[in-house]
């Protein structure tokens, strides 16, 4: 069987690419296959993960385009090029339009740090989701990944794994052991899932 090609497109560290790089080799994703990181931000260290890994890289600045449409259309230009059937976001700073996102329906996914549908939507990226928990008081929060539709993390839900809040935390304890108890689990795991799907029309 053909495997999916992957796209994942970040813009900071890159915690959950690397998570999705280990997965791979750990035959964990076995239906699709990290072709390209595409970030847009040239100094993002998940660029720095990608070239450790060998997987090809490319940057598109929203900066060098006059407006978004223009922008998304590199974008899009960059991922048919490399024949690029599934993207995942990882952490990818950008807000992108109805037309993007009609270009690759049903085969974008994002992980979101809780569990939708609280704490989501416009405004809650980041810390920001983990200071809002922690404010609300909640005992239990998690993280998401959804295919990504036209409102923000509104998409249909692919999975969700609880995380316990525990006494003290900081949003930034808060948001390392999300990361590590939910985020770098699931979308792996999701990720297998849509490539497995794609991968069968091929």
């Amino acid at each position: 069987m053909k495997k999916t090609n992957i796209a994942v497109l970040v813009s900071g560290g890159g915690t959950n690419l690397q998570a999705l790089i280990d997965a791979e080799k750990a035959g964990i994703i076995r239906s699709g296959s990290i072709k390209l990181v595409v970030s847009n931000n040239k100094d993002a260290y998940a660029l720095t993960r990608a070239k450790n890994n060998s997987i090809d890289t490319r940057v598109v600045l929203r900066r060098d385009y006059e407006n978004s449409h223009d922008f998304e259309a590199a974008l899009i230009g960059v991922l048919k090029e490399a024949d690029i059937d599934m993207i995942v976001l990882a952490g990818f700073m950008s807000i992108l339009s109805p037309d993007f996102i009609t270009e690759f329906r049903d085969r974008m996914i994002n992980v979101h740090p809780s569990l939708i549908p609280s704490f989501c939507g416009k405004g809650f990226y980041g810390l920001h989701v983990h200071e809002a928990a922690l404010e609300y008081g909640v005992k239990v929060t998690g993280a998401t990944v959804h295919f990504v539709n036209e409102i923000p993390d509104g998409g249909k839900i692919i999975l969700q794994k609880a995380v316990e809040v525990q006494e003290g935390d900081t949003p930034e304890v808060l948001q390392r052991r999300v990361m590590e108890q939910a985020e770098w689990i699931i979308l792996p795991q999701a990720t297998e899932m849509v490539a497995a799907q794609l991968a069968e029309r091929k």
